[in-house]
């Protein structure tokens, strides 16, 4: 059992005697809860999330990983948060263990700080990647010359190990000051003990000082900061995308009209050109789920990071520490919903997605990490992706704008008018394309 010398925030340690901040010393002295079936129905709900969101990440790892054809900057960001996530779903097994075994840590000092450096290394990866996201698709459509001179599959690995570097740095004082500490009742507390390497002179503050720097920081570098990168970047994505899409509309209303004076269309409709303007080339699929994947991480975080503020509060007003002793676990576990929630976002924004199911992973992903092409289209496919009883291989249906051999026929006569008017448009394009490289 732990002795206790007067009421100060000395306690003793399995090991060797420990300083201990306030709110741990608070947390240190509460009892085990005696609803043991209260407590079965936490554990088996941790252990059907830590399974499946093990599963779950590991299949997305394989798919985007192993089985896509043709690599995109849009499937390195989404592996890279696959790999996070999966990381962090490794964890949840040892949470569970933690609950079954009566809310003690018997896994050791080094599990310990494993356990809590990948929780924050997902947290701070997450919100840099989804950041990086958000400034990549505002470049596309913003500077499209610029970003199809510029973009690649080599420059986003680039960033994603810069991210992954700036997490890691960011991370460090959390492993630093991560602890093992012996409650009254003999349980074991895996928690920070920002009372590690003070004096009981520098005690105080210390434990205020170290408290509010790290609660602060993981406030502003991986929520606050990311969000307004991320705000920013989708307001002006969608300007530029809107103001994009009126020019394009008054210029095919104005081929109309141009067309009707010279002939009538043999497809019943007008005649398309192709355009080079980067909205095209936008998946939107992949932008549904970056939005999705964002409101996600807004969720699951907001809480956890409310009450680590709240938790900076505790030091000075005793009245919060039963407060933040109960919510803080239980926003930490919302939080961990996080990496078990985003693939089934990937998936279910997937094209198709209840069709392809039936086929290979890596035919599912292509459809959401594909960067060519227009947008209301599917993407064609090699045969070997398909499933000949599926209807994904089956041909569009033909409607009435479909060109036919007869149709193709009729427009003949139409053929020398409508040559110089697309060279007109096709004029007309390229020299916006010269004020969007300007």
């Amino acid at each position: 059992m732990t002795s206790v010398a007067s009421n100060s925030s000395i306690a003793s340690a399995p090991s060797s005697t420990q300083l201990l901040c306030p709110l741990l010393d608070t947390m240190r002295n509460h009892t085990r809860s005696n609803d043991t079936g209260v407590n079965m129905v936490v554990v088996c709900v941790h252990g059907v999330v830590s399974c499946l969101g093990i599963l779950e990440n590991a299949l997305v790892l394989w798919a985007l990983g192993f089985r896509l054809r043709r690599k995109t900057v849009a499937s390195v960001w989404v592996l890279n948060l696959a790999l996070s996530d999966f990381l962090a779903t490794l964890t949840l097994p040892l949470f569970t263990h933690y609950l079954k075994v009566g809310h003690t840590w018997e896994l050791g000092q080094p599990l310990c700080s494993v356990q809590s450096s990948i929780f924050f290394l997902n947290m701070f990866v997450s919100a840099f990647l989804l950041a990086a996201i958000s400034i990549d698709r505002c470049l596309l459509v913003a500077w499209p010359v610029w970003s199809q001179n510029h973009r690649s599959v080599a420059g986003a690995w680039k960033i994603c190990g810069l991210g992954w570097l700036w997490a890691a740095a960011n991370t460090f004082p959390y492993f630093l000051f991560r602890s093992v500490t012996m409650r009254k009742d003999g349980r074991k507390l895996c928690y920070h003990n920002f009372a590690l390497y003070s004096s009981q002179a520098t005690l105080s503050a210390n434990c205020e000082a170290r408290q509010a720097a790290t609660a602060v920081s993981k406030t502003l570098l991986a929520f606050v900061i990311p969000f307004l990168v991320i705000a920013v970047s989708y307001a002006h994505f969608g300007r530029r995308l809107q103001a994009r899409r009126k020019r394009r509309s008054s210029r095919q209303l104005s081929l109309v009209d141009r067309s009707r004076s010279m002939i009538k269309s043999p497809f019943g409709s007008t005649p398309s050109s192709p355009t080079s303007d980067s909205a095209e080339q936008l998946s939107r699929s992949f932008t549904k789920m970056v939005a999705t994947v964002i409101t996600a991480f807004a969720l699951c975080w907001a809480p956890y990071h409310i009450f680590c503020l709240l938790e900076v509060a505790a030091h000075y007003r005793e009245d919060y520490r039963v407060l933040v002793e109960v919510a803080l676990p239980l926003a930490t576990t919302i939080a961990f919903l996080n990496p078990v929630l985003n693939p089934v976002i990937y998936a279910f924004s997937c094209p198709h997605f209840c069709t392809r199911i039936r086929q290979s992973l890596g035919a599912l992903f292509e459809g959401l990490v594909e960067e060519a092409g227009p947008l209301t289209f599917p993407i064609h496919r090699s045969n070997k992706w398909r499933d000949p009883k599926s209807p994904a291989s089956v041909s569009l249906p033909s409607s009435p704008n479909t060109p036919t051999p007869q149709r193709v026929l009729n427009c003949s006569q139409g053929s020398i008018n409508l040559y110089s008017l697309i060279k007109n448009e096709t004029g007309e394009k390229q020299t916006e394309q010269k004020e969007g490289k300007v």
